[in-house]
């Protein structure tokens, strides 16, 4: 079986001791470096070629935000995931709107830093539930006060609202059972929305919410 490439970057030798220990028992998963700055952080995604990186956003030298921003620029390929102590909202959406694709703070439990992991390998987006609720709550906002780029203009308020529960990470069943319409009609809008704003999952409707303006850095 293939293992996730891990690149760890955390200025704390401590806290990346901590991960390596979690880490290193998941037998899907290997940690090819560690880096301990921005700027080690970028030379080693060049040179190692990590496909997952757990970045820190409070750097001794460049922020995570700067350092994320710089590597998905030059190699896009590598999926990063952010691990730190801010939880408020704004270094959340820079750090999405730098590149990242999960958001994870280090108080929460060892398998929530595991299943963003995972989720960054598969090209998924993985936001701590509470973080996500702030990103979804920005979202309807915008939808409400029609500050919309004009890609969403083709959407109908049907579509927009099954985009704001898919957005929240409800399942086609959840969202039939909430707007009392059945599956296929879900399926139906779900396929309109994605077709209207070209996109293909809904991790790239996450991300699109994001580089599009949907949701202010």
């Amino acid at each position: 079986m293939d293992k996730i490439k891990l690149l760890l970057v955390d200025d704390h030798a401590v806290v990346r001791s901590g991960l390596r220990m979690l880490l290193e028992t998941q037998t899907d998963m290997h940690i090819v470096g560690e880096a301990e700055t921005g700027m080690q952080a970028i030379a080693l995604a060049r040179q190692l070629k990590p496909q997952v990186i757990v970045m820190d956003i409070t750097l001794p030298d460049i922020s995570g935000i700067e350092a994320t921003r710089s590597i998905h620029e030059c190699c896009p390929e590598i999926a990063i995931v952010a691990l730190t102590i801010h939880e408020d909202e704004q270094y959340f959406f820079e750090m999405l709107a730098a590149g990242a694709t999960g958001y994870v703070p280090k108080r929460a439990a060892p398998e929530d830093l595991l299943t963003a992991i995972r989720s960054a390998y598969r090209h998924e987006v993985y936001l701590y539930p509470s973080l996500a609720k702030a990103l979804v709550k920005d979202f309807v906002t915008r939808v409400d006060s029609g500050k919309m780029p004009s890609a969403m203009d083709g959407l109908t308020e049907r579509e927009r609202e099954v985009l704001t529960h898919l957005a929240e990470g409800a399942s086609n069943q959840e969202v039939a059972d909430s707007l009392t319409i059945s599956v296929n009609t879900v399926a139906r809008h779900r396929e309109n929305i994605m077709q209207k704003l070209n996109l293909h999952t809904r991790a790239e409707l996450v991300k699109y919410a994001i580089r599009k303006g949907l949701i202010e850095a």
